[in-house]
């Protein structure tokens, strides 16, 4: 076939069968981009409909990880029993699982920017829970409930990046809020089923079974519903189209530019550059440093709780486990319904007077710093009335001010800033 000229395969490129675009490049007439500013094969101009469908399912990969890390926390004992550890080895497999999620964004962040999101949604699912149900030793369940948190990490990592992807600085604002939700959903729901199978006296196995057909279920649910939304990757697709269609080699996405090896590739993109950001980047390693405080400090209480309610209030397990349900609600009825009523809106005027700009990150801030000291008078109030003499009520109900600070805390410092355009 005849290699076509730049304006022959402009018209190869233009033409709605294709759907892809080349005419934002001058200097090089071969580099791929997409058509114009409403270009449908861009995740952005996709339907409404169609991305707040990838927002909620992200939402549901995110509550499948966080549900799988605070649920064992009441099965200690059945563990202590089974495998004749000590309380602190049994800690082990909800702390364990948290650094899991330290390791993880490591590995998934830089990784997803190199071959996609989709990628790596597919093959992080539906791996190590199998492992825990089968264990059979302390090494294995202790290696496995790692591994789980370390391959639980992706959707935490690469849920909030895929958002970023389909949404505009305008309109990102309330997704993120609403997918703030399930961070904490699944901490708070994961405690309420294994608190009712442990007081049913089913196998604790059972737990971990449980996890697995819902782990199972979210990777159904990526193979067959969520797409790649990654700007660069789908541009690479295009290219190929177009040098399959047209017979023409030097069209290409700037990706494709990018001459790394594997090797270097895995040193500098996946190894060094997320510790060089961390530590070159004050106001990076602030923010990491203040959240990974407040996540840390969160699984703390989780810890806290069976020792509050059903050793000192002397609740069954079950009801024990009710009295998560506050965090859920926190962070949906004050925390999200509140930062759309009264920061979101605020945040909108920014995205119009900065136009056609980014909206410096420090805009986001105020929420965060307002909720911070509620963050603080939400951890002393569960403290000071978590005594048997105090009803029970009080210590359950300081869960929702938690929820709501950490879910401004989180929603504000943690936003995407980097495509912050309208």
């Amino acid at each position: 076939m005849p290699i076509p000229s730049p304006s022959t395969a402009t018209a190869h490129l233009d033409s709605p069968r294709l759907g892809i675009i080349n005419k934002k490049s001058v200097a090089n007439p071969f580099l791929v981009h997409f058509r114009d500013p409403g270009d449908l094969a861009n995740p952005k101009n996709w339907s409404k409909l169609k991305r707040w469908y990838l927002t909620f399912a992200s939402g549901f990969l995110v509550l499948s990880a966080t549900f799988s890390s605070s649920a064992p926390s009441a099965l200690i004992p059945a563990l202590q029993q089974q495998f004749g550890f000590s309380r602190e080895v049994g800690t082990l497999t909800v702390t364990l699982f948290v650094c899991g999620y330290c390791v993880g964004p490591i590995l998934w962040g830089p990784l997803s920017e190199q071959y996609g999101r989709r990628p790596i949604f597919v093959y992080t699912f539906f791996v190590s829970m199998i492992g825990c149900a089968l264990s059979q030793n302390t090494a294995s369940i202790l290696v496995f409930r790692f591994l789980g948190g370390t391959f639980a990490a992706a959707p935490l990592s690469n849920s909030g990046a895929l958002i970023s992807d389909i949404w505009d600085a305008r309109e990102r604002g309330a997704a993120l809020a609403i997918f703030t939700i399930t961070p904490f959903s699944g901490p708070a729901i994961g405690p309420v089923v294994r608190g009712y199978l442990y007081q049913a006296g089913v196998s604790w196995r059972w737990l971990f079974w449980i996890l697995t057909l819902f782990t199972g279920v979210c990777w159904l649910q990526i193979i067959f519903t969520i797409p790649e939304t990654y700007e660069p990757i789908l541009l690479v697709r295009k290219a190929e189209q177009l040098r399959k269609g047209t017979g023409d080699d030097r069209y290409h996405a700037e990706m494709e530019t990018q001459s790394v090896s594997f090797v270097e590739r895995l040193e500098i993109v996946i190894i060094a550059r997320p510790f060089k950001l961390l530590f070159l980047e004050p106001v990076l390693f602030a923010i990491t440093l203040y959240t990974s405080f407040v996540y840390g400090c969160l699984f703390l209480l989780f810890e806290a709780f069976p020792v509050v309610f059903t050793e000192r209030h002397h609740l069954k397990a079950g009801v024990s486990s009710l009295m998560y349900l506050p965090l859920f609600v926190g962070s949906l009825m004050m925390g999200v319904v509140m930062y759309l009523l009264f920061v979101y809106p605020r945040y909108v005027i920014k995205v119009e007077e900065f136009a056609p700009n980014p909206v410096p990150p420090e805009h986001r801030l105020p929420a965060a710093m307002l909720a911070a000291p509620f963050f603080s008078v939400s951890f002393f109030w569960f403290a000071w009335t978590s005594y048997p003499s105090v009803s029970f009520w009080s210590p359950m109900m300081s869960g929702t001010l938690l929820a709501w600070s950490i879910s401004w805390i989180f929603v504000g410092p943690t936003c995407p800033h980097s495509s912050m355009t309208p």
